[in-house]
């Protein structure tokens, strides 16, 4: 089958899929069902051929399937896979967040600011209706206030006119287009400058709110709120996996049967729990921004201070500077706000993935199953092992890594995100942290951590053995594809995060937007040359009364012109 027949068919299968879901009161996203799809696929127990092209039956044994799926509201492995989806499509890092937020402001700011660059007045009236376009594009661009508020408006063209006084806009306007855009942000930036001058003096400030004092409270809230979060997953993962390990023993049918499912919870709350740790690392990093802007805002304020005290006037060169740097850091800060609202956004989203663990194990259930059994945290289990360490002479080809020995060691990317890839392959999808100061394996320029010494000493001894036994078992439950990051071994199934961040070369996306362009009027400067003549009888008449009035060098003599010859010329040049 062509690549584009096989695409089409599995639009359609889709497309049909999500139309079954709707009929039947549930709304799915295309993402959500072609994940489903390959998930359904790749799973050997639904007996898929992915080398041969499929029949109609298997079209609609796959579409059952996944529609099954995707309507089974009380199963936890869904739920995960459900989580990952919408971090993937929702989650993004700082900087590609912050950047997007410029780029929605500026296409924003875009009509505003060609109404200024575009504009050709002349009269008094144009004029001053430019000057207010002009105020309106400063209190839009730098956030400072609303720009339908009197006071605000007040405020920003006094600031403005200090800088920039209406006098100057006709020569502001006969500038090139490009120039004038420069022109309107710099002005921006100081008037932005210029107005937390005034508010940290007490004289002004109207509609600026204090972000840094914002920031200082509404940062560890966020803080509190994630760490509670990710504590109430802990204690149900350890929870969950202490129940997971008194029942593998276990061969009981109905006791397999909440195995499985207490399995699908364990991953859920795992899962969370990765999410979870992204959130606060940025929210971290959060901080630690907002502490150091805080710390340049602050210098550069008094830096300011002490420029204009005492002085009734001040160069430009000397505080333009600073205006601009106090509007940049500025702009941080209401940067920062963005951020700790998206993550904070966020982490409440995740709420709507969680339902299934009071409804499979309420509250009493846990109880009863947990009587008699010892939960241990991951702290607890890393504690007891942490003095087993692996004896590198045991080995001869294979090598470890240790604390003490390796620089940067905390660095390292363990596989399988951190957990035991032995206990996970022999106890049928166990997961228990590794403790990597038992010692790391490296094998084929990757690096796994295990449970104990034992563990590790079984894994070295044949370690494509386990590797496999893990890619098979994740095949049966694919949310374990992004919780163990396997992705490159299921590339089909790679996260769109992932995709992102892989060779852009490979990966030309086809953007679409709106877009403008002029041609100035006049892009060079001007270069007539007011006495230039055309007319061929006007020049005459000009060489002509060049002679009348010259001195006539003949033979290094001065020779004065005679009367009658001064008649004769001009007698000419009246004829012409």
């Amino acid at each position: 089958m062509a690549h584009s027949q096989a695409e089409n068919v599995i639009k359609n299968i889709i497309r049909e899929i999500g139309q079954e879901c709707a009929m039947r009161g549930q709304t799915v996203s295309e993402t959500l069902v072609a994940f489903m799809v390959k998930a359904v696929v790749l799973d050997p127990r639904n007996e898929f051929n992915v080398d041969r092209t499929l029949t109609k039956a298997d079209v609609q044994k796959l579409i059952k399937l996944c529609v099954d799926r995707l309507l089974d509201t009380r199963n936890p492995s869904l739920d995960t896979i459900k989580m990952q989806v919408y971090f993937d499509m929702n989650y993004t890092n700082r900087v590609e967040l912050i950047n997007e937020q410029h780029r929605v402001l500026e296409s924003r700011l875009s009509p505003v600011s060609r109404e200024i660059t575009d504009n050709r007045a002349r009269t008094r009236d144009e004029l001053e209706s430019v000057y207010r376009k002009i105020v309106s594009y400063v209190l839009l661009r730098s956030g400072l206030g609303s720009p339908t508020d009197v006071k605000v408006i007040r405020e920003a063209t006094a600031a403005l006119q200090s800088v920039f006084p209406q006098t100057e806009l006709a020569a502001f306007l006969s500038l090139g287009k490009k120039e004038k855009e420069r022109q309107l942000k710099e002005l921006t930036m100081i008037v932005t400058g210029i107005r937390l001058f005034n508010k940290d003096c007490g004289k002004g400030g109207e509609g600026i709110d204090d972000l840094p004092a914002i920031l200082n409270e509404a940062i560890p809230a966020a803080t509190h709120h994630i760490d509670i979060e990710l504590h109430s997953s802990q204690q149900l993962a350890h929870r969950y996996t202490a129940m997971v390990e008194i029942m593998h023993k276990s061969q009981n049918a109905e006791m397999e049967l909440r195995l499985t499912m207490l399995k699908e919870v364990l991953y859920n709350v795992r899962q969370h729990e990765a999410f979870l740790c992204v959130i606060l690392s940025d929210v971290i990093t959060c901080a630690q921004e907002v502490e150091m802007m805080q710390k340049q805002f602050e210098a550069q304020m008094e830096h300011l201070k002490n420029v204009v005290r005492a002085k009734t006037a001040v160069p430009t060169s000397q505080v333009y500077p600073i205006f601009i740097a106090l509007s940049n850091l500025w702009t941080s800060f209401q940067d920062e706000i963005l951020v700790l609202s998206f993550l904070n956004n966020l982490t409440v989203s995740f709420q709507q993935f969680l339902g299934t663990h009071s409804l499979i194990f309420p509250e009493d259930v846990m109880e009863s199953l947990l009587e008699d059994i010892t939960v241990k945290s991951d702290e607890e289990r890393l504690k007891e092992t942490a003095d087993c360490k692996v004896n590198p002479s045991d080995f001869k080809k294979e090598e470890w890594l240790f604390p003490e020995t390796t620089a940067n060691f905390n660095q390292l990317l363990i596989q399988y995100h951190g957990f035991c890839a032995y206990t996970f392959a022999v106890k049928d999808g166990l997961l228990l942290p590794g403790n990597p100061s038992i010692g790391v394996l490296k094998h084929k320029e990757k690096y796994y951590a295990f449970t104990s010494k034992e563990a590790a000493y079984a894994f070295a001894k044949n370690p494509e053995k386990y590797i496999k036994m893990t890619a098979e078992k994740a095949k049966e439950c694919a949310e374990l594809i992004q919780l163990l990051e396997l992705h490159q071994q299921f590339e089909s199934l790679a996260p769109y995060s992932q995709l992102r961040s892989t060779d852009k070369r490979m990966m030309k996306p086809i953007t679409k937007c709106d877009s403008s362009t002029q041609t100035d009027t006049h892009i060079l400067p001007p270069t007539i040359v007011k006495d230039y003549e055309w007319n061929e009888w006007e020049l005459r008449r000009k060489a002509i009364k060049l002679v009348c009035v010259n001195i006539i060098w003949t033979s290094g003599q001065f020779l004065k012109i005679t009367k009658e010859t001064s008649i004769f010329l001009i007698s000419l040049i009246s004829l012409h």
